[in-house]
C-alpha cells in the first residue's frame, strides 16, 4: 500500500470540523477506496481551545495557517478560512509554491486569483482542487472539468444561492413577504447576519464566474457580470408569475453569443412544469448546455457543513489516488496561460422576453402613454394586463406587460421613459422570462 496522505486543514469551522471528523469515522472505507490512508497531520484555527466536537490531539497546531502552509509535513493543504484577500490567499500561494496539492471551498478567492493560483499549480505540478466552491455537494466540477471531453458548451445556467432560493420557495408556498422569509432563513442559519453577499446576488456571480471559465476556457471575470439581487422581489410579483405560468427563481446565466460571452444574475422567471423551476428550498442546479450530449442538469444540496465536507472529501480522495508521474487536468479544463481574455457580450435579445410591473396612477392617458414608449422602442407585447391597486390616499392600478423577444438596453430605455412620463407610483419592476426546459 501507498504511504498516508498526510492533510493540513486550515480553518475548523463547520465544515473544516465535519471534514476532519468524516475523514476519521469513514478511515476505513476511504482507505479501500484510495488505496491508502487519509490522516490530518496539521490543524490551523483562531482558536485552539474551541470545543469542535472531535479529538485532534494527534495532529500538529499551527496559530499561522501560512506556516502551516510552508512548513507542516503535508501533502495536502485544505484551506476552509474563508475570503479573497489575506490568510487565504497567503496560505495557498504559499503551499502551491512549496508543491503541495491544494484543496478549497473558497468561491472568492478562485474568482478574485483563481487563474493566478492556477498557473502556479500548474507549473509546480501540483493539483489545486475546488468543487465545494460552487454548488455545495454537487459535482459540477468534475463533471466539466473531466468528464465531458469532446463537448463544447454552450450555455450554463442554474440556482447557485440555497439562501436565496429557500426565500422564493417560501414566499411563494406561503404568501409571506421577503423580509419575513430573510428572517427566517436567518434564524435557521440558511441567511448571514449580513445576508447582502447572498440576497443581492454577489455570492452567485463569484460562482457563476468559476464556471464560466470551465465552460468557455476564458479567464475569469466576475467584475464583468450583469448583476441583480432578489431584495426588490414582491408578493406581486410573485402572484402575476404563477397567474402567467411562470415562478421565479435566481439564476446564474452564462452563455456564448456572437460578440463575446455573457454572464448576468437575476431573478428570472422559468415555466413552472420546467425542471429548473422544481428545485425548491436550499437545494441548488446546474444546467449545461452542449452540442454532443444535449443538457445535461445536476441538482443536490448546495451549502451546509455535510454537502461542503462531502465535496472537500472528494477533492482529497482524487488526491490520494492519484500517483506520482500522471497528468492532472488543468485547474480550470485548459492550461491556465492559454485561456482567452474574457470578452463580454452586449447584452442581447433572448427567447421567452420581459415582465414589466408598473404601479400607475388611475387616469386617462396612461396606458396609451405606456404603448406609445413600448412601440418607439420597436417592443412587441404579448399580453396586457390591468388590475386595481387603490390605496386610501390615491387611485392606482397594476399594469402587467409581458413583452415578446427582445433587448435588454430597449426594455430599460422604454422603462425610463415611462417614469419620467410621470404616470408611476411606485418602482417598476422588470424581470426576464428565461427559456428553461
Amino acid at each position: 500500500m501507498a504511504e498516508a496522505l498526510r492533510v493540513g486543514i486550515a480553518g475548523l469551522g463547520t465544515v473544516g470540523a465535519s471534514v476532519a471528523r468524516v475523514l476519521r469515522d469513514k478511515a476505513a472505507e476511504l482507505t479501500r477506496q484510495c488505496g491508502r490512508d487519509i490522516v490530518v497531520t496539521a490543524v490551523s484555527a483562531r482558536d485552539r481551545k474551541r470545543d469542535r466536537g472531535i479529538d485532534l490531539s494527534a495532529a500538529t497546531w499551527f496559530d499561522d495557517p501560512i506556516k502551516l502552509a510552508e512548513k507542516a509535513d503535508i501533502d495536502v493543504f485544505v484551506e476552509l478560512i474563508g475570503g479573497d484577500e489575506g490568510p487565504a490567499r497567503l496560505a495557498v500561494k504559499a503551499a502551491l509554491e512549496a508543491g503541495r496539492h491544494v484543496v478549497t471551498a473558497n468561491k472568492a478567492l478562485l474568482a478574485k486569483h483563481g487563474v493566478a493560483l492556477a498557473e502556479i499549480a500548474e507549473k509546480k505540478g501540483v493539483l489545486l482542487n475546488y468543487e465545494a466552491a460552487v454548488a455545495g455537494g454537487i459535482p459540477v466540477i468534475k463533471t466539466m472539468r473531466e468528464a465531458m471531453a469532446g463537448n463544447a458548451v454552450t450555455r450554463v445556467f442554474g440556482i447557485l444561492n440555497g439562501t436565496c432560493n429557500y426565500i422564493l420557495t417560501r414566499m411563494e408556498a406561503e404568501g409571506i413577504s421577503f423580509d419575513a422569509c430573510l428572517k427566517d432563513a436567518q434564524r435557521l442559519g440558511y441567511a448571514e447576519a449580513d445576508p447582502t453577499f447572498d440576497i443581492e446576488g454577489h455570492d452567485t456571480a463569484h460562482k457563476l464566474s468559476i464556471l464560466t471559465s470551465l465552460a468557455f476556457g476564458t479567464k475569469i471575470a466576475a467584475n464583468d457580470i450583469y448583476m441583480e439581487g432578489i431584495s426588490n422581489i414582491t408578493q406581486a410579483d410573485i402572484r402575476a408569475a404563477a397567474d402567467l405560468g411562470y415562478r421565479i427563481k435566481l439564476l446564474g446565466v452564462a452563455q456564448r453569443t456572437d460578440s463575446g460571452i455573457e454572464q448576468r444574475v437575476h431573478p428570472t422567471m422559468v415555466p413552472t412544469a420546467s425542471v429548473i423551476a422544481q428545485v425548491h428550498g436550499v437545494t441548488n442546479a446546474v444546467a449545461i448546455e452542449t452540442d454532443i450530449l444535449g443538457e445535461l442538469l445536476l441538482s443536490g444540496p448546495g451549502a451546509g457543513g455535510n454537502a461542503t465536507a462531502s465535496a472537500v472529501i472528494g477533492d482529497i480522495a482524487d488526491i490520494a489516488k492519484s500517483r506520482p508521474g500522471f497528468q492532472h487536468a488543468p485547474v480550470f479544463g485548459w492550461p491556465a496561460k492559454e485561456l482567452k481574455p474574457y470578452k463580454k457580450a452586449q447584452m442581447r435579445s433572448h427567447a421567452g422576453g420581459y415582465f414589466i410591473r408598473l404601479t400607475v396612477h388611475d387616469r386617462i392617458g396612461v396606458f396609451a402613454a405606456i404603448a406609445k414608449r413600448m412601440a418607439d422602442n420597436d417592443i412587441s407585447l404579448e399580453s396586457i394586463v390591468q388590475q386595481a391597486a387603490g390605496t386610501e390616499t390615491e387611485a392606482q392600478k397594476t399594469v402587467i406587460l409581458v413583452t415578446h423577444e427582445t433587448t435588454e438596453a430597449a426594455v430599460r430605455k422604454a422603462v425610463e421613459g415611462i417614469t419620467k412620463d410621470g404616470h408611476l407610483t411606485d418602482k417598476p419592476q422588470v424581470i426576464r422570462i428565461e427559456r428553461a426546459e
